[in-house]
């Protein structure tokens, strides 16, 4: 069993008056993180799930005696899937403030954002995680080099979510990655959010997986689909939202000839975004070994800055004269720049890059040493 790096975490931030709030997306093993939390908690505890209809009901009623009578002696509160409860912001506000010593821990799909269950409600007395599909971090200590080298190429392919670990044979990894998509992943979206035309949204994607590491246009990405470019903009927000796209944006101090405009989207998982293009062949036999290097080696890096909870900023670089940097970090006053290549070439520092940004660091990560950047 991979250890969950933030179970720790959470456990030292489950305080009396304070909220903790899990979020991500779906099978990424949330209600399992809980029910291995619970199992070292020192008190008593009440475990519900939102979408308990029953659990609706009860707390639907928004009285501190009913609280207090449904809670009993218990101190800890656990409440999985807690956007599914009506006004569940307002009442957890409640209970913190009334019922003395209450610690509360909830999860979600990140719809929490999108509706803002939570909102204002909770300002000043939530702690909020977010937690990813398996990260290179918490394998490191569960696989030898040669496994992780030979598991390396699978991970490319099938992506990271905890049940596709698990699975041994690859027809039985694309078909779970193909029901994640089309059961779970959109479904926030689609419900919640009342999008007019699915096929828009799964389009969308297809197109945006195909443009790993080059700079998106909302306007030719509107052409293409037949809507407008806010509603791919507010598609693309909600892709966000829920755990499956992330969006990088070009850096610049203002010199003229950095692109500035557009941005870059990248996949959390490489698993799903195989899925919506519909290829699971190996890496050897595949064009793209450069995309899917890419887009793992920055949805990895984003797991370790979440994790480690990182203060930083994300950009790519790149000048209308073609010269580029893959990724580039603003952190401690300083910048550091990444050249993300798979195989172990020599990649030189962009002249225009050296000259405007002196003091800047610049590293190139490839499938040999990547392990730090991640891990």
């Amino acid at each position: 069993m991979i250890k969950r790096y933030i179970k720790n975490q959470l456990l030292k931030k489950l305080k009396p008056g304070k909220v903790l709030v899990l979020t991500g997306a779906r099978r990424v093993g949330k209600t399992f993180l809980l029910q291995e939390i619970s199992k070292e908690l020192d008190q008593d505890y009440l475990f519900l799930t939102g979408e308990d209809f029953a659990v609706q009901d009860i707390l639907e009623r928004r009285s501190i005696q009913n609280y207090k009578n449904f809670l009993g002696s218990r101190k800890i509160l656990i409440i999985d899937e807690a956007q599914k409860i009506p006004d569940i912001g307002p009442i957890l506000k409640l209970m913190i403030d009334s019922i003395k010593d209450l610690k509360i821990i909830i999860t979600g799909s990140s719809a929490f954002d999108i509706t803002n269950f939570t909102g204002e409600p909770l300002t000043g007395r939530q702690t909020t995680f977010s937690l990813f599909p398996i990260s290179e971090l918490e394998l490191k200590n569960s696989e030898t080099e040669t496994e992780r080298l030979d598991n390396l190429s699978q991970r490319l392919i099938y992506g990271n979510y905890p049940e596709v670990l698990n699975i041994q044979n690859s027809d039985e990894k694309s078909e779970y990655l193909n029901e994640i998509v089309n059961s779970y992943l959109l479904k926030d979206i689609l419900t919640l959010d009342k999008v007019k035309n699915p096929s828009k949204i799964f389009n969308l994607l297809r197109l945006i997986s195909f443009q790993i590491g080059k700079e998106v246009s909302y306007d030719e990405l509107g052409k293409q689909l037949s809507i407008s470019k806010n509603t791919v903009e507010r598609y693309l927000d909600l892709l966000s939202k829920v755990f499956v796209l992330y969006k990088v944006e070009g850096f610049s101090r203002n010199l003229r000839k950095e692109i500035t405009k557009k941005s870059k989207w990248y996949f959390f998982d490489n698993g799903i975004r195989n899925v919506v293009i519909a290829n699971f062949t190996n890496i050897k036999g595949r064009n793209d070994v450069g995309q899917l290097w890419e887009n793992y080696i920055i949805s990895e890096r984003i797991k370790f800055q979440s994790y480690k909870k990182m203060i930083v900023n994300n950009f790519f670089w790149r000048t209308y004269d073609q010269q580029e940097i893959d990724f580039v970090e603003e952190r401690e006053g300083k910048l550091f720049a990444y050249e993300i290549k798979w195989q172990d070439l020599r990649v030189k520092l962009p002249k225009a890059w050296g000259k405007s940004y002196k003091n800047s660091e610049f590293s190139v990560i490839n499938n040999q040493n990547y392990l730090n950047f991640v891990t």
